[in-house]
């Protein structure tokens, strides 16, 4: 595996970081964009900055980052200011932490911002040693960033489906779905996960970096319901979140539970007591296509909870690094970068988080536009594509065999487990047919392409 690590390189040029060339974070960033080869990207999704490079003929795919460098590079535009505006600047470039962030620095995580949050991207294993390490085994993720909602009151079905795509009142007790928040023109707000638990209120999860836009949506809708005389009421909780995924999840977790895990199949949730720690809710999902839980935890615990699972040997950290290379070969789509206000859930190919009731009833916002589509069909379609060589990257150039650009990706890396280039991204819909044939601009040579059904890696659901 051939990894550079460019970052480190850049944080040293004093050209970057003269008094001579001041500026904001923004501004030194993207002249670090500039001066990067075609080949050192810097990714941007949901608040996240995360430089990343692959060699060129390179067998892998290497996620590396230093925190320190990173507030460096930004803090960069302090040269030449004042005590105060160091200060200013100081406060501005400070991140939000999770209960888990000491925890990440004294094993050796890296940390990058994400969605405004300092979270790691790795820690002392490599990217590709911790993806596999997931897939084989099991490792944890923090997830303490994502947003998570109690919605109560007797009406908060009602209240629930006024906002999102899903037939919640379907739902059995303490099953879950993931569903997606849209607008009046039928694009994404953000996606989610809608639990409906027997304990008289929903669970909801959403991204970390539409929080304060999910949590502004929620609230106004509220103020509507309850001006109306609903009976509803949210509450945002402050607790830790840790994701448990990998094929040997089952046999770490249960060690630590009294009742039967079997019992609980894939997006179907309960609170129980985790290695002795009460009032945990954990809920049979995940972000990487493998069999895995996500578990709410009192932040005070969480660090207790983490290190009792780490103490079994099928047990590592994973980061971001990981999370993310895991998430696209499971097909499933990051919001901000695959999905956003301006895609609808059928061009996102999600019509199946649409309940077939409310296809019917047609009452979720932006339904007027978006049912229909189901029918008639979109101009686009979000697609999967399969290629060796070079790796594709967002905004890579999708052409028609003839040389036509007909799309462009979303998203993609070097696949650990295919050793073979994995990207989404959205064609024209004459071109969305699994098997087709078409082309990828990288470095303005094309490179073959197929057109391939998602998920590219089975994904290992624990259905029963």
């Amino acid at each position: 595996m051939c990894v550079c690590v460019f970052i480190f390189s850049l944080c040293k040029d004093p050209a970057l970081l003269s008094s001579k060339e001041p500026g904001s974070k923004a501004e030194v960033l993207t002249r670090l964009e500039r001066r990067a080869d075609p080949s050192q990207t810097l990714a941007r999704g949901s608040g996240c900055r995360m430089w990343a490079r692959v060699a060129a003929g390179g067998s892998g795919l290497g996620l590396r980052a230093s925190r320190e460098c990173l507030l460096r590079v930004t803090g960069a535009g302090c040269a030449g200011k004042t005590p105060q505006e160091r200060r200013d600047f100081s406060a501005e470039a400070a991140l939000k932490k999770t209960p888990l962030f000491d925890f990440h620095r004294n094993n050796g995580g890296k940390m990058v911002e994400f969605a405004g949050w300092s979270m790691p991207v790795q820690y002392k294993d490599s990217h590709i040693a911790s993806h596999m390490h997931t897939r084989e085994h099991c490792s944890i993720f923090d997830v303490s960033h994502m947003l998570q909602t109690k919605v109560h009151g007797k009406d908060r079905i009602k209240f629930m489906e006024t906002l999102v795509v899903a037939d919640i009142a379907e739902l059995k007790d303490n099953q879950g779905t993931l569903s997606l928040f849209t607008n009046e023109k039928g694009g994404i707000i953000d996606d989610l996960i809608v639990t409906k638990t027997d304990h008289g209120y929903l669970y909801v999860v959403s991204n970390a970096g539409c929080a304060d836009k999910d949590s502004a949506h929620m609230k106004a809708r509220l103020a509507e319901y309850k001006a109306a005389g609903f009976d509803v009421d949210l509450e945002f909780i402050d607790e830790a979140l840790i994701a448990l995924q990998g094929p040997t999840m089952a046999q770490v977790l249960q060690a630590g539970l009294k009742g039967d895990l079997r019992k609980l199949t894939f997006m179907t949730s309960t609170l129980v007591t985790v290695f002795g720690i009460p009032d945990c809710r954990v809920t049979r999902c995940g972000y990487t296509g493998e069999d895995g839980v996500e578990i709410s935890v009192p932040r005070s615990r969480v660090v207790e909870l983490a290190e009792k699972l780490l103490s079994n040997n099928e047990v590592k950290l994973a980061g971001l690094g990981a999370r993310d290379s895991l998430r696209l070969e499971a097909g499933l789509c990051l919001y901000g970068i695959d999905i956003d206000e301006t895609t609808t859930p059928v061009e996102a190919s999600l019509v199946w988080t649409i309940g077939k009731r409310r296809r019917q009833t047609k009452d979720f916002p932006g339904a007027d536009i978006i049912v229909p589509q189901i029918k008639a069909k979109t101009a686009r379609k979000r697609v999967g594509l399969v290629s060796t060589g070079p790796p594709v990257r967002q905004h890579t150039p999708i052409l028609s065999s003839d040389g036509q650009v007909i799309g462009e990706v979303t998203s993609g890396c070097p696949s650990p487990c295919l050793k073979k280039n994995v990207s989404m991204g959205y064609v024209d819909a004459a071109f969305a047919k699994n098997g087709a044939a078409v082309q990828v601009e990288i470095r303005k040579k094309t490179v073959p392409a197929i057109v391939s059904k998602m998920p590219f890696v089975p994904t290992n659901y624990y259905t029963g």
